[in-house]
């Protein structure tokens, strides 16, 4: 639990003026009272959806019907709490249209594998989507309502996402708003049209599943990489780029687990990592890989560049990589090409690129 002392609930008081000239028509105003939500609103869908892309339309089709309310806002809540209202049922409303209602990760569809992927991926399947660090600037814990129970890049760490996931969408929603967002039961009721006491009894099966879930029952707060595992990533990263399949496999803990969705194989342990690893990396010949360091989800991550042929190195993937203390205990790699432009990369390069 944090301290209230450090936390804004969802009631602080917008402006009146800025109010009445919104209402009134005036849409720089309905900008300067809206913006300023954008980002943390973003992180709420994609808490909600799982992907970064429905999010960011999600986001957008909240503005829009935010526009389009403004004159019947009444402003007894606050604009913050009013836009998390519309986007809240935005995105219920788009998982009741959907079949499949989360977005999973690999090791949730069956045991781990041994043999090496297919050449089709599972595309039937709604993959998680990583989310980029950048996106959460500007986004600070001190919004967070007084009843929050994690912190802000503990609530964006895939563990986590993955985890809320499986829950029903109302029940994410209840965990979202009440221990992510720090909102009293009485206003998670309000927004969800609920019951305070169908609201508790949501959120108690919902923290049931989630701490089943995550490594150890709980989330745990991102630090910045030691110095020691900075170090390691430059280690890692040589390791693929040089395809060294002993360097690799020395720096892996003895429980380390790889996925890579839209692949459903997915490897746990040593032997079987670098067996992937030294089947994907082509030893003995040079690496097909180039690395750029990105973080996603509160951890460290790296833009992948392939080349096959030529010296055109093109988007390949965003991998995730879990350390614990001087070991890497965890690689997920989202192989989806489009995400490398989603973390502010070029599409290709000949040469060694800069971020944008």
């Amino acid at each position: 639990m944090h301290p209230c002392s450090l936390r804004i609930p969802p009631s602080v008081p917008h402006d009146p003026a800025l109010l009445g000239r919104a209402k009134d028509g005036d849409h720089d105003a309905f900008q300067q009272l809206t913006e300023p939500h954008r980002r943390e609103l973003q992180l709420h869908c994609y808490q909600m959806l799982g992907s970064l892309h429905d999010a960011e339309d999600l986001v957008q089709e909240t503005y829009l019907r935010a526009w389009r309310g403004v004159e019947d806002f009444e402003g007894r809540a606050s604009v913050r709490a009013w836009l998390y209202r519309i986007a809240t049922n935005a995105c219920l409303n788009a998982l009741a249209s959907r079949a499949s209602k989360r977005r999973v990760l690999p090791e949730t569809h069956g045991s781990p594998s041994t043999d090496m992927p297919g050449k089709e991926p599972a595309n039937d399947i709604s993959w998680l989507d990583p989310y980029p660090d950048s996106a959460l600037d500007g986004i600070a814990d001190e919004s967070l309502g007084p009843d929050a129970r994690y912190e802000m890049r503990e609530a964006v760490q895939l563990a986590f996402v993955a985890a809320i996931q499986l829950l029903p969408p109302r029940q994410r929603a209840a965990l979202l708003l009440r221990d992510v967002l720090g909102w009293s039961a009485s206003e998670a009721a309000k927004l969800l049209n609920g019951s305070v006491a169908s609201i508790n009894g949501a959120l108690q099966r919902a923290r049931a599943l989630v701490q089943k879930r995550l490594r150890g029952g709980t989330a745990h707060t991102p630090r910045p990489p030691t110095e020691r595992q900075r170090a390691l990533l430059e280690r890692y990263v040589h390791t693929w780029e040089r395809a060294d399949v002993e360097g690799f496999v020395a720096l892996l803990r003895d429980d380390v687990v790889f996925t890579m969705p839209p692949w459903r194989q997915w490897y746990r342990g040593r032997e079987a990592v670098g067996k992937f690893f030294a089947w994907t990396a082509r030893s003995g010949g040079p690496s097909p890989f180039r690395l750029l360091p990105t973080a996603a989800n509160g951890q460290p991550a790296f833009a992948f560049y392939s080349r096959s042929q030529g010296s055109v190195w093109r988007a390949h993937s965003v991998q995730v990589v879990e350390l614990r203390d001087d070991s890497v205990a965890g690689m997920t790699s989202f192989v989806r090409p489009a995400l490398v432009e989603a973390f502010g990369f070029p599409p290709h390069f000949n040469q060694s690129p800069q971020s944008t």
